[in-house]
């Protein structure tokens, strides 16, 4: 099986608040550890009263200093927000802090709505290049003194940068600056193969990597069976369908019951949303999750699970791991 990692939305459940949702992060992330993950991120999003992540590079420094050999990251962060020195040296500090341990995926969403965008930025003006030209800065912050400027922590420091999209416009990207790539296709999936093609089609090596390599986002809730892994993605659901309406909310307790009751937009609509996804048992989540990547040709999957209770989440990921270690046969008589 290709490598696993894990991303975080440091859900906020109904019932907890951010730190009780940070700590179970730095929990969930000390388990990835002992799990075998191969890294693990973060991902920026603002006035979210759901998520609790939005100073990622903080709470990220607060999940390195619990965990020791996992890979630690933005998945991402979300450029336009910020000055490319200020990531530069937020990076800078966490890759001297953990060092050989830091990854930073960059987006060109602001991961909010507009008016915590301006709130963020003060002016939303911007052109189709300005994400491009604040990649570039940023990485020439690390390859070393170019100018008056320079970002300390950061400077010569190796710290890989990737390209994160649900779109054609990342992947273009990515392709063009010789990065490696992450599509966002546990919530985003309409895209996906052919931003996988392009990608692969124009990539140009560089210094940085010699040929492409593709991280793709994928949903797995796994639970003992199949209902209880259902009924556990009734939160996620919930959440979707929340933030759609335009009411997000924290992330609810699971709901029995709960697809029957939507209406058939409703289901359509997270039927397309979450089509990347695998959730049942370990036999039902291990042939879901062999299909997808057979069918991608993915090189890393990164894992999201919000699942409303932090036991059943670390216990979600655990079987995962089972799921794709056990020979078949295993699976299937354990499943």
């Amino acid at each position: 099986m290709i490598p696993l990692s894990v991303l975080d939305l440091a859900p906020i459940p109904e019932g907890a608040d951010a730190g009780i949702a940070l700590r179970a992060s730095a929990d969930l992330a000390q388990a990835a550890e002992q799990l075998g993950y191969h890294r693990y991120w973060m991902a920026e999003h603002h006035s979210m009263p759901g998520i609790a992540s939005a100073a990622t590079a903080v709470a990220l420094a607060f999940v390195g200093a619990r965990t020791s050999t996992i890979r630690i990251g933005a998945g991402g962060i979300m450029l336009p927000n910020h000055a490319p020195l200020t990531v530069a040296e937020q990076f800078g500090t966490l890759e001297s802090l953990y060092p050989g341990r830091v990854d930073l995926g960059l987006g060109r969403a602001p991961g909010t709505d507009q008016a915590a965008a301006y709130a963020l930025r003060r002016n939303l003006a911007s052109d189709d290049n300005q994400f491009p030209r604040d990649v570039v800065e940023l990485m020439a912050y690390f390859d070393g003194p170019a100018g008056r400027v320079r970002a300390v922590p950061g400077e010569g420091l190796s710290i890989p940068v990737w390209i994160l999209g649900s779109s054609l416009f990342g992947a273009q990207l990515a392709a063009m600056l010789g990065l490696p790539y992450a599509f966002a296709s546990h919530f985003a999936p309409q895209q996906l193969d052919q931003a996988i093609q392009l990608y692969r089609d124009r990539f140009q090596p560089s210094e940085r990597l010699a040929k492409p390599y593709v991280m793709l986002g994928f949903n797995c809730i796994v639970a003992d069976t199949d209902e209880e892994a259902q009924l556990l993605a009734t939160s996620v659901q919930q959440a979707f369908v929340n933030l759609r309406s335009g009411s997000p909310s924290k992330l609810p307790a699971p709901r029995p019951g709960y697809l029957d009751s939507l209406p058939g937009s409703a289901r359509a609509l997270l039927d397309q949303l979450l089509s990347c996804s695998a959730i049942g048992s370990v036999a039902t989540v291990r042939t879901k999750l062999n299909e997808f990547v057979e069918r991608t040709g993915a090189d890393e999957l990164m894992i999201t699970a919000q699942i409303h209770d932090p036991g059943a989440r670390i216990r979600s990921y655990r079987l995962l791991r089972e799921a794709v270690e056990q020979p078949v046969s295993e699976v299937l008589t354990t499943g």
